[in-house]
């Protein structure tokens, strides 16, 4: 394993701390996936192409990752307060369909977006519906405790006794008191005997779609419940990391909490990571806003806000130069901005790849070497440092200016001596495919077009067909081509 001092910024304690496994060179890694009612938009994006980054960086220092992300296919209520309609129901007597229809329909959608944007799958994807034995058991654990209680088929965490001895509320910074003096009055209207006490089961009414038996009564399981239920069966009572988009940390974190140390006495979470909110334009995004942005629609380009298509490396490009802990804005001028950027890297990423060692009588340059050298480091730094993909991408800018700088002869790859070149040509290669996750997007006859195109402009140029040179130059530029014109050969770059 790689030495590395990584270190995490925790919600639950509000700093960064030194990243230590519970059980290395083993971690467990717990992600809440979607809600899988409608197709992927900007936020399912962000906490999957995050998720994906910490995944893949903890790999590339030498851990085995258990990364399980689950499906929410039953239990998200439409309403707050533990009310309202299952939103799978609700969207399955919409389209007359059956509720795991709706759900089989729009998991897939969302594994295709997900390969799209290159993140690797997870090694364990548990559906809610698929674990309802063990929501129940852990239903009845916490009964058990004294720590729920049931009334007419449903069954309420009793957040003010668990509190008692164990402060609710510690992930998020709210005080229960606060809490309660700011909830509406029950007056009788639920079953709760108190506002901010939560279900852990739902009795289901005659008309309810998704419903189960259990010692209650027929009813399905709470939301909150799942998460817990899953991830202690897959990772254990007590496991390393849970990520998660910063609108889940109240409520559905801090009950995940409440739940496993009722049923455990202990934290089941030792780092709590949270990716924050996007915008569009400056505003949150929303239906009623006009702004609802579904990744189909940005990599075709078909929403009144998007002046072009944008690809998927571009989007997950652009969500990789922010911290994951900042607000992301999505505009049209940011994203184009991003796609430059891509196809900066992305033309480096090919550049590096034909590169060779060329050795030479040339001197070692020592301060070429200690520039590449500082650029390494601080872009292992920066990933170090909290999972900083935009300071390292700033560092591996860095070093594509040497790239480029042996592919336009202004550099031999002899001044850096053959160590450090291969270490600037594996860095490169390594932090770009490996760890960002970013991947050259092209067809499989791309390649084959272009170098027949430049085939035919080497002919027309040594044939002074100045007039087909330019068509050929012109057509490539349409296509997103730009033809290279070098002292000892012509090549091709995407158009940045």
């Amino acid at each position: 394993m790689k030495s590395h001092q990584l270190k995490l910024y925790n919600t639950l304690s509000r700093k960064k701390e030194n990243f230590q496994a519970i059980n290395p060179p083993f971690v467990g890694l717990y992600v809440c996936g979607p809600t899988v009612y409608g197709d992927a938009h900007l936020g399912h994006a962000r906490p999957a192409v995050t998720f994906d980054t910490v995944n893949r960086y903890l790999t590339h220092l030498g851990y085995r990752v258990r990364y399980v992300r689950n499906i929410t296919d039953v239990g998200h209520l439409q309403g707050d307060a533990d009310e309202g309609e299952d939103k799978i129901a609700k969207k399955a007597k919409l389209e007359q369909l059956e509720p795991m229809e709706i759900a089989q329909q729009y998991t897939d959608s969302y594994h295709r977006d997900m390969a799209l944007l290159n993140t690797w799958k997870p090694n364990i994807e548990p559906r809610a519906t698929g674990h309802i034995p063990e929501q129940i058991a852990l239903v009845e654990a916490i009964l058990k405790e004294g720590l729920a209680y049931e009334v007419n088929g449903s069954v309420y965490f009793d957040t003010l006794k668990y509190n008692e001895k164990t402060p609710y509320g510690r992930l998020s910074g709210r005080v229960i008191d606060e809490l309660m003096s700011g909830s509406r009055d029950l007056d009788g209207q639920s079953e709760k005997r108190n506002p901010v006490d939560f279900a852990l089961w739902k009795n289901a009414a005659f008309e309810h779609l998704m419903k189960w038996d259990s010692p209650w009564g027929v009813g399905f399981p709470g939301w909150h419940l799942e998460c817990t239920a899953m991830s202690s069966k897959y990772l254990g009572n007590n496991f390393d990391i849970h990520g998660g988009g910063m609108d889940l940390m109240f409520p559905h974190h801090e009950c995940e909490i409440a739940q496993g140390n009722a049923c455990n006495h202990k934290d089941p979470v030792n780092y709590w990571m949270h990716n924050n909110m996007i915008t569009i334009n400056g505003q949150k995004m929303g239906k009623s806003l006009g702004n609802f942005i579904t990744l189909q629609e940005l990599f075709n380009g078909d929403h009144d806000l998007l002046e072009q298509a944008y690809s998927p490396m571009t989007i997950r490009y652009f969500m990789l130069t922010a911290h994951y802990r900042s607000t992301l804005d999505f505009s049209n001028d940011a994203l184009k901005a991003a796609q430059k950027g891509y196809k900066k890297l992305i033309n480096g990423l090919r550049i590096a790849k034909m590169l060779e060692y060329q050795a030479s009588d040339v001197a070692v340059d020592k301060k070429q070497i200690e520039q590449i050298e500082s650029s390494i480091t601080n872009a292992y730094r920066a990933m170090d440092d909290d999972f900083n993909t935009a300071q390292a991408i700033g560092h591996l800018f860095n070093l594509l200016k040497k790239i480029n700088s042996m592919y336009t002869g202004q550099l031999e790859s002899a001044a850096l001596g053959e160590e450090t070149f291969h270490k600037l040509i594996n860095t490169f290669l390594t932090f770009v495919e490996e760890i960002l996750g970013l991947v050259e997007e092209k067809s499989d006859s791309q390649n084959k077009m272009i170098n027949l195109l430049l085939k035919l402009y080497t002919e027309a140029k040594m044939a002074r067909d100045y007039d087909k040179v330019d068509e050929i130059r012109a057509g490539l530029k349409d296509l997103g081509f730009v033809v290279k014109d070098m002292k000892d050969k012509i090549d091709w770059a995407y158009e940045e």
